[in-house]
């Protein structure tokens, strides 16, 4: 589920900037962006994260920024002296010219850090610790909000399926009359006048529409769709279930259109109305990835 949470805390050292990202994964899939004086850290981040959130691919920046009094030079001195060292080792080792290149030197990863790792106060691992936490409950106050909106459409959806299902109902109601008149008209023709037995021709109308028969089909359909109203009304983890439910749905509006090829006008109105049923399952199955 998307949803996007930022926050900032002052303490004495300085500045602390939490900033997760989320968008929907299978799993939780978590990435830290965090300067190198907090990487000691980065696992309690981890376990923070997951005992607040299940599933989703998270970006998490941390930001730690030391105000000018109290880190005039944000230089790492001791990596900056190795730096020189090592070029000036190389150069009369090797025989070489030049000198050493502040601009090369200042881009090397933790050159400019006001810390070191090992001089990580406990006050400011506390602080970004809580400020993290304060990030992942403004996350899932988004995400809540965005659910529910989610759950409303798939709501109507729900219900929208249930009304293409009641209509396909009504047409099978009427479906045997209109088979004995299309086989009458067909037989009529083949026969070109000769006497055609009425009851041969019910008996026949009745095994064309006991293939056709699509009663079970819709009897599930519907009631799949109240345990899809179910399953959004009482909320709770549904995602893996909705999907497993979407699936057994699909495949009887398949066996639907399966089993009214051919019949007419009365056909061609049930493939409509199955297709439509078909459409709102794949619209359903697209948003219902976004939920926990």
């Amino acid at each position: 589920m998307t949803g996007f949470a930022r926050i900032k805390k002052d303490i004495a050292e300085g500045e602390i900037a939490v900033t997760i990202k989320s968008v929907n994964h299978r799993g939780l899939d978590i990435h830290f962006h965090v300067p190198p004086e907090l990487e000691p850290i980065e696992t309690d981040l981890r376990a923070l994260v997951k005992a607040n959130l299940a599933r989703g691919h998270l970006q998490i920046h941390v930001a730690f920024a030391r105000p000018a009094e109290v880190a005039p030079a944000p230089l790492n001195r001791p990596l900056l002296e190795a730096y020189v060292r090592a070029f000036q080792e190389a150069a009369r080792i090797y025989g070489l010219g030049g000198a050493p290149d502040l601009n090369s030197a200042l881009r090397i990863p933790g050159m400019l850090t006001a810390v070191q790792p090992e001089q990580l106060s406990g006050a400011v691992t506390a602080a970004v610790l809580e400020t993290a936490t304060a990030a992942l409950a403004a996350l899932n106050a988004a995400r809540e909000r965005e659910g529910e909106a989610t759950v409303n459409e798939l709501q109507e959806r729900a219900a929208a399926i249930k009304k293409l299902v009641e209509k396909m109902q009504e047409i099978r109601a009427g479906a045997v009359p209109a088979f004995q008149r299309r086989l009458r008209e067909k037989l009529a023709d083949l026969l070109h006048g000769a006497g055609i037995d009425s009851q041969r021709i019910a008996q026949e109308a009745a095994l064309l529409a006991d293939r056709s028969d699509i009663s079970e089909e819709l009897v599930r359909l519907t009631t799949h769709s109240g345990q899809l109203e179910q399953m959004l009304l009482h909320g709770g983890e549904v995602g893996k279930r909705l999907d497993f439910l979407l699936q057994e749905m699909n495949r009887e509006a398949n066996t639907v259109l399966s089993k009214t090829g051919g019949l007419g006008d009365l056909g061609l109105t049930i493939t409509e109305l199955a297709l439509a049923v078909k459409s709102e399952i794949d619209k359903i199955r697209e948003q219902a990835l976004n939920l926990e």
